[in-house]
């Protein structure tokens, strides 16, 4: 190691001594205090800048939208009316994290990374595939940029509760970071240490880790969506079953294209169920976060007049599944989870139309119009 003093450089250092892209960087207590330019300042991305500002660290926030980074400024954080502008107010080595659509990820490195000196770091924390950051990771090393994978999860109650980071790429880089991700993880407080964790080493206690290298971070946070999507899908679907539990108090058509419900006397309950959501929020197996956050909504709205059931997957669904199939990985749940939301959106109505077209054809069979007799 070269013996050389550090200077010192607002926002950089370790604990010790690394060398990266020929710059030395030393952590000293008064220098975990951190800068960061913060790309996209959409639901999550002004919130995890208001976050850190909060935390003490300096923010510098961009977006397209202007008026996100007035308001960003309004709370003391710093503001950029453009890329360069953005780049500029950064010292070096500078931080820059993007908090962007997965799909315009490319385009805006594109423009950023012509902006930014060797040593400094771009972390990706939106929901990029993970074959994209491996791709990333090697092409802005080629500039002697660093890059960093996060897989964000905590939504808009990030701000207050703290956000579930998933991070990838280089040891030393990330440990450069600490201070951010300490910052916006949730803290040990969250939950009650796991038996035998309680003195554990590492930072998976305090609601951030660094799960491998470039790549890992998006490829955990993946995994993480595609059980989120099952999770979701079974609550949905149990509530479905309680919703229709009084079916047998319904009238119900005696015709040759309606199956008769055996049984009408088992199925003569009118549930209450936003009172059965927050009595299994309640000692129940079956508890957690996304459980009361259904009991809220079935309080406010109970017949979700608000939703129309459309609902949209934004990519990690799809690709835990192909992972999974390069794996040999069985993920039934997962998937019929997935083909749901395809659903939703009506992808199978062609099919759903020709299997009518095929039962009229063969054996004259007429549709009945939804919302008629024994119908919702």
């Amino acid at each position: 190691m070269d013996p050389r003093p550090c200077s010192k450089s607002r926002g950089t250092g370790l604990d010790g001594v690394y060398q990266a892209q020929g710059m030395y960087l030393r952590r000293t207590a008064e220098e975990l205090k951190m800068q960061l330019g913060m790309i996209g300042l959409g639901r999550m991305g002004a919130n995890m800048a208001r976050r850190l500002v909060r935390a003490g660290h300096t923010c510098v926030g961009y977006d397209v939208h202007q008026e996100a980074v007035r308001s960003l400024e309004a709370e003391g954080a710093g503001g950029a009316s453009a890329l360069a502008d953005l780049v500029a107010q950064l010292a070096q080595p500078r931080v820059c994290w993007l908090m962007l659509p997965a799909a315009i990820v490319d385009g805006m490195l594109a423009q950023l990374s012509p902006l930014l000196a060797p040593g400094d770091i771009v972390i990706d924390g939106g929901n990029s595939y993970y074959h994209d950051d491996i791709r990333r990771a090697s092409e802005l090393a080629a500039r002697g940029l660093h890059y960093v994978d996060v897989g964000v999860s905590g939504g808009v109650w990030g701000l207050e509760r703290g956000y579930c980071l998933m991070i990838g790429g280089e040891a030393l880089i990330v440990r450069h970071l600490d201070p951010i991700f300490a910052a916006l993880a949730p803290g040990s407080a969250m939950a009650p240490p796991t038996p035998g964790r309680a003195h554990a080493d590492g930072t998976a206690a305090q609601g951030y880790l660094h799960c491998g290298a470039n790549g890992a971070g998006h490829f955990v946070k993946m995994v993480h969506n595609g059980i989120e999507y099952g999770l979701m899908a079974a609550y949905a679907e149990g509530f479905n079953i309680l919703e229709h539990a009084d079916c047998g108090m319904q009238p119900r058509p005696a015709d040759a294209e309606t199956t008769p419900l055996e049984h009408p006397e088992h199925y003569q309950y009118d549930l209450n169920l936003a009172d059965i959501a927050e009595v299994w929020r309640r000692g129940s197996v079956i508890s957690s976060w996304l459980l009361d956050l259904t009991a809220q909504t079935l309080l406010a709205d109970p017949d979700l007049n608000d939703f129309s059931g459309r609902v949209a997957d934004s990519g990690e669904g799809r690709w835990t599944v192909k992972v999974a199939i390069d794996e040999s990985v069985p993920i039934p749940v997962i998937s019929a989870a997935l083909y749901a939301r395809f659903s939703s959106r009506g992808e199978d109505d062609y099919a759903e139309k020709l299997l009518s077209a095929m039962r009229a054809a063969f054996g004259g069979h007429a549709e009945k119009k939804l919302g008629g007799p024994g119908g919702r």
